[in-house]
């Protein structure tokens, strides 16, 4: 089983174009980099659990409901009476989303350590907001830490939102910190560039690699994936060029078939597991077209096993 720890939220999206003077139209549809990562995970056939937080609200509900329609173990989740986070999102003409956030007194927030995660747990996958928001921040670290302690196969994926971080330079120096418990760092291009404060991204993949991940991937947009490893090799896959109608969820796809490819080559049963070039290139590929398939649909709506072929 694949755990993914983090934030589920209501993304409230564009429902067409509007006017400059216009306020536009919005729909609010099932979110956060986590949530869209597990329900990926669920459509691609990995057996996965969600572990959050969500209200009791109306939103929250709906969260849930989310989850289970896709296969998606929700024993693990946490319940509250406290508001679901709302994001929402701006999206520009070229596909690409900016959000702003609703979080003060958010459900999520409040997340607690759970005393155990199941036996049959291969990984557990991090990130985004999930990490940024206290208290809530410091239980999911602990987890990290403790899974990783296990012999878990960690996965970290920052998923920047620099507007909810107060302190940039204290949270560069806690990302540095979680890195001897990750196994595989997955960013994309433009979070690299925001934690290293460099364009030198081959070079800072090499730093953090020292502090301990076997790998860490960056997504490329259009252009495609490079995964550098531990052991010195760099792989490069082109992009699947598409048709984009937006951008949201791809990267949480990506984390979603990273995860699913990584394990039917068996690379979770072993935190430190090397893989050769080629076996690296199935991986990236196939995250690449889930990807593609993703961006060519509005929101987060990432593909089923059955579209990847």
């Amino acid at each position: 089983m694949i755990v993914v720890a983090g934030e589920a939220l209501i993304d409230l999206v564009p429902a067409g174009p509007a006017a400059e003077d216009e306020l536009p139209a919005l729909l609010p549809k099932r979110g956060g980099g986590p949530y869209n990562t597990a329900v990926a995970l669920g459509r691609l056939g990995s057996p996965v659990a969600f572990c959050s937080r969500l209200s009791t609200d109306h939103f929250g509900t709906a969260l849930l409901g989310g989850l289970a329609a896709d296969g998606v173990d929700t024993s693990l989740v946490q319940r509250g009476d406290e508001p679901t986070t709302l994001a929402v999102a701006h999206v520009a003409a070229d596909g690409s989303a900016s959000y702003s956030f609703h979080v003060e007194g958010a459900a999520d927030r409040l997340f607690a350590l759970p005393a155990a995660l199941p036996e049959a747990t291969r990984a557990v996958s991090f990130g985004t907001c999930s990490l940024v928001l206290e208290p809530g921040a410091s239980a999911y670290e602990a987890l990290l830490r403790r899974e990783s302690e296990r012999g878990t196969f960690t996965a970290l994926d920052p998923n920047i939102r620099a507007g909810l971080i107060a302190d940039p330079d204290a949270y560069r120096d806690r990302f540095r910190a979680w890195l001897p418990y990750v196994s595989l760092l997955k960013l994309s291009e433009e979070d690299a560039v925001w934690l290293a404060q460099s364009d030198d991204l081959v070079a800072a993949a090499k730093g953090w690699l020292g502090l301990g991940p076997s790998a860490v991937v960056l997504t490329r947009g259009g252009d495609g994936l490079t995964a550098l490893t531990r052991a010195g090799g760099r792989i490069d896959v082109p992009g699947v060029p598409v048709e984009v109608v937006d951008t949201i969820g791809a990267g949480d796809t990506v984390n979603a078939a990273l995860l699913h490819r990584l394990d039917s080559h068996g690379a979770l049963a072993d935190a430190g597991a090397e893989l050769g070039a080629e076996q690296w290139r199935d991986v990236l590929g196939y995250a690449a077209r889930a990807a593609a398939l993703t961006c060519s649909r509005a929101g987060a709506e990432p593909p089923y096993a059955g579209e990847l072929g």
